[in-house]
């Protein structure tokens, strides 16, 4: 599981990963209530869904974790990580602070990594340079940034993500060395 700031660079590093290891690792893609930012594809980046639609899956359980991050809702679809961990694959869960304290919680020896920016300012210039939120909501994820980088000791691994092919290197061991314990 990959936890961090949004902007800190998870999808971009978690792509690297899967890329690398096809075979032993798949990614959760997680469904939410925000609308889609542009270029990404429903059922690749995010499964898009309505606020009822959220409501109905959290009422039947169909939810591993679940969030309120900054005004809409994401959460990880609890089939498809079952289905994989059966199957003897990895799956990478590509998610938020809050999510991953669930999943500390709920599945007993997760692998739990924090990826961290290098600093507030690189994670400020890149939400800005992404274009799509408001100042507003650009603040809002700085200030939860802030707390979450704070709050972010219990988790047993953290990379910065200051070179993403130096942190994919780093979680990638951090993963294969889980699988060896």
């Amino acid at each position: 599981m990959i936890a961090g700031p949004s902007g800190v660079g998870k999808g971009t590093l978690v792509q690297r990963l899967l890329s690398r290891d096809p075979e032993h690792l798949t990614l959760s893609v997680s469904v939410t209530t925000r609308d889609p930012r542009p270029g990404e594809i429903d059922g690749v980046h995010y499964r898009f869904v309505s606020d009822e639609e959220f409501d109905r899956m959290i009422e039947r359980g169909d939810l591993l974790e679940w969030a309120e991050i900054v005004g809409h809702r994401s959460g990880t679809p609890r089939r498809h990580v079952e289905e994989a961990l059966a199957r003897g694959v990895d799956v990478i869960l590509e998610i938020d602070v809050q999510g991953a304290e669930q999943i500390r919680d709920r599945v007993p020896g997760a692998l739990l990594i924090f990826l961290a920016p290098p600093s507030l300012e690189e994670l400020e210039r890149r939400l800005r340079g992404r274009g799509t939120e408001t100042e507003a909501a650009i603040r809002r994820r700085l200030d939860l940034a802030a707390r979450e980088i704070a709050g972010s000791s219990w988790f047993p691994a953290a990379v910065t993500n200051d070179d993403v092919d130096r942190a994919a290197d780093e979680v990638a061991a951090i993963i294969e060395a889980s699988r060896t314990a």
